[in-house]
C-alpha cells in the first residue's frame, strides 16, 4: 500500500488540481503544500484540512477490515453504485452520479428536498 503522502498527491492529481490550487481550497501556500507532499509530517488537524480540500476523509481502518476496504475501493473504479444498498431489480440500479441519495434513507427511496 502506498504511503499517505503519495495518496494525498494522487488524490490531488485525480482531481486535476495543482499545488497552487490548495491555497484557495485549504489556505496552505504552494510552498507549504509542496513541502508537505514531498516529505511532510502533517499534524492531524492539517491532514484533516487537506483531506477536506481534496473532497476526502481521514479514516482509521482496523487491520482486519483493510483487505475488505481495499477490495471495495479497487472494484469501485467507475462503478459508483452503493454496494451495501443495491436494489433487487437490475432495471432499478442507478449509479451514484445519477441519484446520490438513492438508498441512503431508511424509509425507502424518497427523500426530503428541504421542505
Amino acid at each position: 500500500m502506498i504511503n499517505l503522502l503519495q495518496q494525498i498527491k494522487n488524490r490531488r492529481l485525480a482531481l486535476k488540481l495543482k499545488q497552487n490550487d490548495m491555497l484557495m481550497r485549504v489556505g496552505i501556500s504552494r510552498q507549504q503544500y509542496q513541502r508537505l507532499e514531498a516529505k511532510g509530517n502533517p499534524r492531524l488537524d492539517t491532514l484533516e484540512l487537506i483531506a477536506k480540500g481534496l473532497n476526502s476523509d481521514v479514516m482509521l481502518i482496523p487491520k482486519e477490515k483493510l483487505n475488505a476496504v481495499l477490495a471495495v475501493l479497487e472494484n469501485d473504479g467507475n462503478n459508483t453504485s452503493l454496494p451495501h444498498k443495491q436494489p433487487d431489480h437490475s432495471d432499478e440500479q442507478k449509479k451514484l452520479s445519477d441519484d446520490p441519495w438513492k438508498g441512503l434513507l431508511e424509509d425507502g427511496d424518497e427523500y426530503d428536498n428541504g421542505n
